[in-house]
């Protein structure tokens, strides 16, 4: 029988890092390319046309994201933000992410070591 491959994501709206159980640091990380610079030119036009540039740019964020997940059984999703929960609603539409088993934690501001530790202890209480 496989080991299951087991991932945890730090996420907020600009940018989600992936921290594998075993890895001594990040795996890779994704950016989001909504950014100030980006929202104001945006908003100069219309506050519609900011939100709607704000909608597609999160759901191309979220599907860079979902294609790093695509390998692993066991994700967990933790962040300060309702990024991780948005990701989760965006995935749960898409059969693709059926087999894989999810977990949502929130988490406050945390150094590199302390999520590392946090998802390694995830993992460990499972």
């Amino acid at each position: 029988m496989e080991t299951p491959k087991n991932v945890g994501i730090w996420m907020d709206h600009a940018s989600a890092k992936f921290f594998e159980v075993d890895a001594r640091k990040s795996k890779h990380s994704v950016a989001s390319k909504f950014d100030f610079s980006v929202k104001e030119e945006a908003l100069g036009r219309s506050e519609n046309l900011m939100h709607n540039k704000e909608q597609q740019m999160h759901e191309a964020y979220y599907k860079d994201i979902a294609e790093g997940i695509l390998k692993y059984d066991h994700v967990l999703l933790f962040g300060p933000t309702q990024a991780k929960t948005e990701l989760y609603n965006y995935l749960s539409k898409d059969t693709h992410f059926k087999n894989i088993r999810f977990d949502i934690e929130p988490a406050d501001k945390m150094t590199e070591n302390e999520k590392h530790a946090f998802v390694k202890d995830h993992f460990d209480a499972k």
